[in-house]
């Protein structure tokens, strides 16, 4: 029998990818995993960060339905954890009640986190999903390091529109565009902004 073992990645580490097959399923006890999906054309959009206490949708479906990853993580910060093989995981999901109970909620918690994504993107404004995005992003101080192509992906949208808007929101003096960051000079106005809709 495959034992669990322990789960170590650095930031920057590809944790899987489409075609892959899912060796395991990973319980984080530390750091974020950022799981993003590509279209045919090119374009990223994160679908959603994998933190501790949470599960990745894409692993669990894998395991469950026994077919390959069909989107990418990537160790977004230093990563810690166990991995569960794969039979280990089914056989627990089978027999072990506290583990199926956690387990299912954690995939209808993350079920909620697709429909805010997907009402953000049909019923959100781009200028408050960029708000939202650019405030959620941001460090203590203010400063989102984040890269015009980065910031496309997290706002499902593409990278020209991205540069466009922020330029707009640096003349309002909103932010100012720094080399491959944005510092947040009016956070008020840009809540304002987030919680916009149509």
């Amino acid at each position: 029998m495959d034992l669990i073992r322990q789960f170590k990645a650095p930031k920057g580490k590809v944790i899987f990818q489409p075609g892959q097959d899912c060796p395991g399923f990973v319980l984080l006890s530390k750091g974020t995993i950022k799981v993003s999906l590509t279209g045919a054309s090119g374009r990223d959009v994160v679908l959603y960060r994998v933190r501790p206490g949470e599960i990745c949708l894409q692993t669990f479906s894998c395991l469950v339905n026994k077919h390959a990853y069909g989107a990418e993580g990537v160790a977004e910060t230093d990563l810690e954890g166990e991995l569960i093989p794969a039979n280990q995981f089914n056989r627990r999901l089978k027999e072990d009640d506290a583990f199926r109970n956690r387990i299912m909620r954690s995939v209808a918690a993350r079920f909620f986190d697709y429909q805010q994504l997907i009402e953000e993107v049909a019923l959100t404004g781009f200028d408050a999903r960029l708000a939202k995005v650019l405030l959620r992003l941001a460090d203590d101080g203010g400063v989102v390091s984040a890269t015009h192509t980065a910031l496309a992906s997290e706002t499902a949208s593409g990278r020209a529109y991205v540069s466009r808007r922020l330029s707009d929101f640096a003349r309002r003096g909103l932010v100012q565009q720094l080399d491959h960051s944005v510092s947040i000079l009016n956070k008020p106005e840009l809540q304002r902004i987030a919680a916009e809709s149509w």
